[in-house]
């Protein structure tokens, strides 16, 4: 899951130096670690798989509370969930699927599929959701035979390392090689790109802001990275109730303080049920700014260069209305700002790492549509979209749209990370080559590996000369 935040400013020179020197000892470490894995069958991988669910879903709150105090953003008690869900729900999810020895066979065709471990990847992780992140990315690598490397953002290196250092002890407890799985102990910008280039590294696993990613891309590596999500939800005049709706566009919004790119950014309702939308919109939360108020949050949210600016990523609704100079109710769980324009110009209508939406009306659903694609067009191609609507044919048309990712009456958090929806369980979302990506896909464990077909022959090779009519 992206965020829009730079990396920090470089060490001094002795800093960037310990830190190239503990790059190449991590890749290298992990190089044989991988070497010493080699062979081990699914099962094996499993138990490690199990050991390392396990202790994360113990230190969970532990490692919240260590996100929350040394990054300044979220939720602790939402960043409790967002751990479990991924040494939970998402592990259980692995441990029902194959990603390495044999996957699947085709008798008929007489092919077999193998999967073989890439090796060591390097696993860039944000600075909204590290831990999380940090044990996702170990789980997928470890089920699928691999070993990793994290580099995380420097302003959350010490929690980023202790759920590695979590993971990493469960794992060799219960049999796994040292160095499997490790962690930069001085993530600076030269660290992070020498870790991407190292000759060790297989493939780069990233998850952070359009300037990591272009990084990432540029290493020389195989690559996986993931794009901005500036995610529309379209609230259809065919909705079946729209305070259900509501409540859901608001709860994904705020969880954990708007900190997930999958959750939604803008609301686009259909104007024959606004106004029962947007009334219980208002009682579930959303607290709608007039134009100074808007003009004041913007000002907080970016800079003079229209970039986010850190110290307002991730902070509750109450905080940002109190740091832009005007008080909401206690009840407040989103800001919202009615706009009718989408625009670099109106900043309200890009992403926003918080809890605040903008909401536009649409006369119907084919003005709705059009105001989606302006949207995704503005920073959010690839990524999410959210439809409530009853009518298959006022859905159908959204899925036209470019996202990976069209979920359809859930919250767009939930269903795209695959908890209320049957995509895949993910805790990093490809967003395709909309955005630069090459993944579309909830990334799991089997874009970690090499697929191998075993081939037969199934017709006779010296037939290749006939004459074939096309």
């Amino acid at each position: 899951m992206t965020t829009t935040l730079d990396r920090g400013s470089p060490g001094t020179w002795d800093d960037d130096l310990a830190g190239l020197a503990d790059v190449r000892r991590k890749a290298r470490a992990a190089r044989e670690a991988v070497r010493a894995l080699e062979g081990a069958d699914q099962e094996t991988l499993d138990g490690y798989v199990r050991a390392m669910a396990r202790a994360g879903t113990k230190a969970a709150e532990e490692l919240a509370r260590l996100a929350v105090d040394e990054t300044g953003y979220g939720v602790y008690e939402h960043k409790i969930y967002k751990n479990r869900y991924n040494t939970g729900f998402v592990a259980r999810w692995m441990l029902e699927r194959r990603a390495v020895g044999v996957l699947w066979t085709d008798e008929a065709a007489r092919v077999t599929a193998i999967g073989s471990p890439m090796g060591v990847i390097a696993g860039i992780i944000p600075v909204t959701n590290p831990t999380s992140t940090a044990l996702f990315k170990s789980l997928a690598a470890v089920k699928s035979g691999n070993a990793v490397v994290h580099a995380p953002h420097p302003r959350a290196a010490r929690c980023t390392a202790r759920a590695a250092e979590v993971m990493a002890e469960a794992a060799a407890a219960a049999g796994a090689p040292e160095g499997l799985i490790s962690c930069l102990d001085s993530p600076t910008l030269a660290a992070t790109a020498e870790l991407m280039s190292r000759e060790e590294i297989a493939l780069v696993l990233a998850t952070g802001g359009p300037g990591m990613v272009r990084a990432a891309y540029s290493s020389g590596k195989p690559t996986i990275a993931v794009g901005a999500g500036n995610v529309p939800a379209y609230v259809g005049a065919s909705v079946a109730d729209p305070a259900e709706a509501a409540e859901m566009i608001i709860t994904s919004k705020a969880f954990d303080n708007g900190t997930a790119c999958v959750a939604e950014q803008s609301v686009v309702v259909a104007d024959a049920v606004a106004d029962d939308f947007l009334r219980a919109f208002a009682e579930r939360g959303a607290h709608w700014m007039d134009a100074a108020q808007q003009q004041a949050l913007t000002t907080v949210l970016f800079d003079e260069r229209g970039a986010l600016r850190p110290a307002s990523v991730g902070q509750s609704a109450r905080r940002l209305a109190e740091l832009a100079g005007f008080t909401v109710p206690d009840a407040t769980r989103v800001l919202a700002a009615e706009l009718d324009t989408v625009s670099p110009g109106v900043p309200l209508s890009r992403e926003i790492l918080g809890p605040v939406l903008s909401v536009y009306r649409a006369r119907d659903p084919k003005a709705g549509l059009a105001r989606c694609r302006e949207i995704l067009a503005l920073g959010g191609e690839g990524h999410t979209v959210a439809v409530h609507a009853a009518d298959p044919d006022e859905l159908a048309p959204f899925a036209a749209l470019p996202a990976g990712r069209i979920v359809v009456n859930t919250p767009a958090l939930f269903g795209g990370m695959g908890y209320s929806t049957e995509v895949d369980p993910s805790f990093q979302l490809g967003t395709g080559t909309w955005s630069g990506s090459i993944c579309s896909d909830n990334v799991t464990p089997l874009h970690l590996i090499n697929i191998k077909r075993v081939a037969h022959e199934v017709r006779p090779w010296r037939s290749v000369y006939d004459s074939v009519e096309v």
